[in-house]
């Protein structure tokens, strides 16, 4: 796949764009992945219900997502909208944004490195296309799992060597999952057992953290690329931390840590712009209308 970008956007597409002009009657923005090319964001498609200045929801030089609702490639007219881009749609534009931005940094660094050609670089970024999502992705696979991993692309050997180097610089993402352990045991080396046994768990598995909170309390972290695998490796360790606890004549009970993402949500209220309910949801349950923030 080629840098290039093709010369007009598709209708239903969600695109990022930047406001250039805004007017009484809507704004002017420009599409970012579309060598800056004009679109038009009408005043009713900026939000919900009726509205008395548009400059209250964009800005000049604001970034913003927004849905390709129309297009005339003859007379070069982009109708957009922002109000039909859901929160969802608005994450993961800026998440494929921000690896696509990231995939270029590091491209770039591999033809310095590797002193190749535009032409070389091109190819290498077709090569890897041809099997990921993006270069990001295809790096992040290198980092984690060395460059044999993706020997099917037929890198060059001086290429790749570069193209290693870079990764195992790269910080891999990942995620967390958190619980506490409240742990007891009342035999007159109890302390020691349970320390015996929380140690002997961390050299099992070194994705795992736990940390004393005071007795009987222990925070049990497990990191992971994802969350799925997160869960997945979580029980197994409990079950076995229990059944060495419980061997001993101990007690155990572990309770789930709510996550971040869980505490931010309980905190995102949105207002219906027809009947001011209050609401989680992007469309309100009572009229059906689009919410908005309510900060």
């Amino acid at each position: 796949m080629s840098t290039e970008i093709q010369e007009m956007p598709e209708q239903g597409e969600i695109v990022l764009a930047t406001v250039t002009k805004v007017m009484d009657h809507g704004a002017y923005v420009t599409l970012d992945e579309y060598d800056n090319l004009q679109g038009f964001l009408h005043i009713s498609e900026i939000a919900p219900g009726w509205i008395r200045s548009v400059n209250r929801f964009v800005k000049d030089g604001e970034k913003k997502v927004l849905l390709v609702k129309k297009v005339n490639p003859q007379r070069g007219d982009i109708d957009l909208s922002l109000k039909q881009v859901s929160k969802d749609q608005k994450k993961q534009k800026l998440k494929e944004v921000k690896k696509f931005e990231k995939g270029k940094t590091l491209l770039q660094n591999v033809q310095e490195k590797a002193k190749l050609s535009d032409e070389e670089i091109e190819k290498l970024e077709d090569s890897i296309y041809s099997k990921y999502d993006s270069v990001y992705d295809a790096f992040i696979e290198i980092g984690r799992n060395g460059i044999e991993s993706v020997k099917e692309l037929k890198i060059p050997k001086k290429t790749a060597s570069v193209i290693e180097e870079i990764c195992s610089k790269i910080k891999l993402p990942s995620v967390e999952i958190r619980g506490i352990m409240e742990i007891t045991n009342s035999k007159s080396d109890g302390i020691e057992i349970i320390k015996k046994i929380l140690l002997d768990e961390l050299k099992k598995d070194s994705t795992i953290d736990i940390t004393y909170l005071g007795a009987p309390k222990y925070r049990l972290s497990i990191t992971s690329e994802d969350f799925k695998s997160a869960e997945k490796s979580l029980k197994p360790i409990i079950v076995d931390i229990q059944s060495n606890i419980e061997k001993k004549k101990g007690t155990f009970k572990f309770t789930r840590e709510e996550s971040l993402e869980r505490i931010k949500m309980r905190f995102q209220l949105r207002k219906c712009s027809k009947c001011f309910q209050y609401t989680l949801k992007e469309k309100c349950p009572k009229c059906n209308e689009q919410t908005i923030s309510a900060r």
